[in-house]
Order: C-alpha cells, then sequence, then structure tokens
C-alpha cells in the first residue's frame, strides 16, 4: 500500500457514496482501492467520476479477499448493511456503515456481536454528530450553560416523495426499507441519545399514513422517557409539505436551546431576547450538505490510534434499538415499551 496508507474499498454506490469518496479522497492516510456494487457499471462509473486507480467488483466476497483493503465503507440500500457489516468483521476490515446498519433486532445483535468478536474499529453514519450546531449544543451542555436538561426533542421532518428519492424502489418497502423510524428518524433518535447524554428506558408511539406512498406507516411521533428521570418526545414525518426541517429543544433548569438559538441568563446576563448562534445547522437532507469529511477523519484516527469512536456500532445498537422499540409500540397500538429490548 502507497506509505502505509489505509485502503478503503467502498461497496453500494448510490447518491451518499459519491459524498463518502469524495471524503475519503481528501483524508492523506487513505488511498481508495476498490469500488463496488451488485452492477459493475455503477461502480465504474464512480471510479470514472473521480479518475480513480481502484478495482472494479460486483461481487463482496472478492472485495473482502483483497488484502489491500483495510477499510470497507458500506453504502448500498438498507437491507444489506448488517449482513455485509458482519461478513466485513468476520474479514478483519474496519467499517463505516450507513445507517440504519440493520432493519431487525436480530441483526443489530448480531452485527454487534460480530464486531465486538472481531476488534475491528467501526463508525455508523449518524454524520450529524459532527455538524457545527451539534458541537457547540454539546459544549453548551457540558459547560452548564442551560443548566440540568429536563426534557429533549428532536423532530425530522422531510417529505419524501417517489418522484425525486433515488433510493425509493427499496427505502419504501418494509422488507428493503425497513420503517420511518430506521429509514430517517434514526437521526433524530441517535441525536437525542447524543446530545442528552441519557438512555431512553420506555417509549409509547403512534403513526399515520396520509399518503400511502410508503408500505409503512410514513409519519411517526413517540414519547420518550429517560433513565435519569427526564422526558422527551421525538417526531418523524415523511408525509409534510414544507422544506426539510431538523427541529431541536433542550429544556433545562437554568435555559432553553431552541435550535442555534440560546436563552441562558447564566451566558448573558440582563439577556431580554433569544441569542442567535451564527454556525452551520442541521438544515438540509442533501448529502453533499453533511459533514461526511469529519466523520471520515474521525474513523482514520480511531483505526491509526486505536482507539473507540463514540460513534461506533456497539453504542449505534441503542439508537437502532429505541427505533424498534418506537415501531413495536405502534405495532402494538401505542402500548408503552421498555428498554432495553433482551
Amino acid at each position: 500500500m502507497e506509505h502505509n496508507k489505509l485502503g478503503v474499498a467502498i461497496h453500494g454506490v448510490g447518491q451518499v457514496a459519491d459524498a463518502h469518496a469524495a471524503s475519503w479522497l481528501k483524508n492523506p492516510h487513505c488511498k481508495i482501492v476498490s469500488v463496488s456494487s451488485r452492477r459493475k457499471e455503477s461502480a465504474q462509473r464512480l471510479v470514472d467520476k473521480f479518475e480513480l486507480d481502484a478495482a472494479v467488483h460486483d461481487d463482496f466476497a472478492e472485495v473482502l479477499r483483497d488484502d489491500r483493503v483495510d477499510v470497507v465503507n458500506l453504502s448500498g440500500p438498507n437491507h444489506v448493511h448488517a449482513e455485509q457489516g458482519i461478513a466485513a468483521a468476520a474479514a478483519g476490515k474496519h467499517i463505516l456503515i450507513e445507517k440504519p446498519m440493520c432493519i431487525s433486532m436480530e441483526e443489530n445483535r448480531a452485527l454487534r456481536d460480530a464486531v465486538a468478536r472481531a476488534g475491528v474499529k467501526s463508525v455508523v453514519g449518524f454524520v450529524l454528530r459532527w455538524n457545527p450546531l451539534f458541537e457547540n449544543l454539546k459544549s453548551l451542555l457540558a459547560d452548564g450553560a442551560i443548566g440540568e436538561l429536563f426534557y429533549t426533542e428532536v423532530d425530522y421532518w422531510h417529505g419524501i416523495s417517489p418522484t425525486w428519492y433515488g433510493g425509493w424502489q427499496w427505502a419504501h418497502t418494509k422488507k428493503t426499507g425497513g420503517s420511518t423510524m430506521l429509514l430517517a428518524g434514526c437521526h433524530a433518535v441517535d441525536a437525542i441519545r447524543w446530545l442528552s447524554g441519557d438512555e431512553v428506558v420506555e417509549v409509547t408511539a403512534y403513526s399515520n399514513n396520509t399518503k400511502g406512498h410508503f408500505e409503512y406507516d410514513a409519519n411517526v411521533v413517540a414519547v420518550l422517557k429517560f433513565k435519569g428521570g427526564g422526558i422527551g418526545k421525538t417526531s418523524t414525518l415523511l408525509d409534510c409539505e414544507m422544506p426539510y426541517a431538523f427541529n431541536i429543544d433542550l429544556a433545562g433548569t437554568e435555559g432553553t436551546l431552541r435550535d442555534n438559538r440560546i436563552w441562558s441568563k447564566k451566558l448573558f446576563p440582563g439577556q431580554t431576547d433569544w441569542t442567535t448562534m451564527s454556525t452551520v445547522n442541521p438544515d438540509s437532507g442533501d448529502v453533499h450538505h453533511h459533514p461526511f469529511d469529519a466523520e471520515v477523519n474521525h474513523l482514520v484516527d480511531c483505526i491509526r490510534e486505536d482507539r473507540k469512536s463514540h460513534c461506533n456500532i456497539a453504542d449505534s445498537y441503542r439508537t437502532h434499538e429505541v427505533c424498534m422499540a418506537i415501531d413495536q409500540s405502534i405495532a402494538e397500538g401505542g402500548r408503552p415499551v421498555k428498554l432495553p429490548l433482551e
């Protein structure tokens, strides 16, 4: 490998793979050595677009047999993530895996356990953890700017239509897309866990399906109870008619954070109106708006420094578990579901 660079294999070449490839190319410690997809011609298009010196495959097993590959970037449809992640771990490859990393609790457990056995490094695609607003909010919470957090609310509202969404064919079905929470709402659930620093111990959820585009209910709301005594709420609306929105409300004993607005007399004595942070907000569904550079750099640093990621498969197991508990509550008519599910 050139100057001991990490060899990267991109498997699955949908829209997000382009953004991933651009980020891998910016890291000086990496080289993309393989691109693969179910259709070889699709993989070749990505290779040609970025003018890569990389092998092209339509067989994932061939990719895993390649000794030059140190890291696999799994960016195919939802239903193949877990199976491919388990195979990659068994082959001793580090993993960057898109969300959702699984679409059932059986897959969730199997993937978590396979990665633990193999001892490989992993990062799951909850890329908003590196969004600048998130970084600001985490710092404010850690510094006690709003006191003790007692209410956490995060919503993902993004109208998804078969007329424009490139992944529609697999995303809208239960078998390959999973559910509203797994397809999209997992971003909001992960944000709730990350920002609150607490774990959900009970959920109660309801849903509806106004347009009928999805096999599963497109619109979900859930009330959350936390281990530390806090309460919260999350909702995901895929039928909404509006621009993309990722709503964040964090209420504490000494102040409140609402998206990029701060109410904290501890920080701003005599404050008479919201103080606004001028920063990059999570206000677009465009994958090229997401901080993939920081996500990729983080995984590379974890591999080179032999340390675990805060966004690895073991941690993301909990995010997926909450999503599945919400789905279970919906399936049981809004019955409260306790966590953990094991």
